[in-house]
């Protein structure tokens, strides 16, 4: 699934949590782990995020259903995105025009900022559901995006989003729109029934 770990008490905190997941364990930019524990890329990333509060919110986390929360996620996968908009990879009209006026140290530090958000895992709107998710999230998700959902550098975190954002993705992942053309997601987004992909978003933002 998509495009978004507790805040992070510096390097050996980061390592840790990396390694809580099979899509976790991988080789760690040495950029990157020095800047997780830096005041002064938090800083100027959290400067560079103003950009995105609106839709995003202030510290990643989503202010609409239907966006994602980029808090917590990987920063390896963030970068790997906002590059994405920016040579585009990935379309639209609004992100590509607003990453492509940041320079590159803004969106390196950006990332490097979101990743050290704490997720604010959501109520799901039918409780009832919930148990139902977590099974379908053990047969179908878990395999990729870990035990706790928090993905990796190349998979995205998805635990905590917000449940509009997950039937969306996964309704376009079902229906082969482009831009979400992935040969696992399609493949395990098409043989679930409506009422599987609604248990499934009522859990996944459950969790933290």
């Amino acid at each position: 699934m998509m495009f978004a770990w507790r805040v992070f008490a510096g390097c050996a905190g980061f390592a840790s949590i990396l390694c809580t997941s099979p899509a976790c364990a991988e080789t760690v930019d040495p950029r990157i782990q020095h800047a997780m524990s830096s005041p002064v890329a938090l800083e100027n990333g959290s400067k560079a995020a103003r950009f995105c509060a609106n839709c995003h919110g202030a510290t990643g986390n989503s202010t609409y259903d239907y966006i994602p929360n980029l808090a917590g996620q990987h920063p390896g996968y963030l970068l790997n995105q906002i590059k994405a908009f920016a040579d585009g990879r990935r379309q639209d009209s609004f992100m590509s025009g607003l990453i492509k006026v940041l320079k590159e140290e803004d969106r390196f530090n950006m990332a490097i900022y979101y990743a050290n958000q704490r997720v604010q895992a959501g109520k799901p709107p039918k409780p009832g559901l919930v148990a139902k998710g977590r099974q379908l999230y053990n047969q179908e998700c878990k395999s990729c995006h870990g035990d706790t959902g928090y993905g990796g550098q190349n998979i995205a975190r998805i635990a905590g989003q917000p449940p509009g954002y997950i039937v969306e993705a996964l309704g376009k992942y079902q229906n082969g729109i482009k831009r979400h053309a992935d040969p696992v997601m399609n493949s395990v987004a098409r043989h679930l029934q409506i009422s599987d992909i609604s248990a499934l978003a009522n859990y996944i933002t459950t969790m933290k």
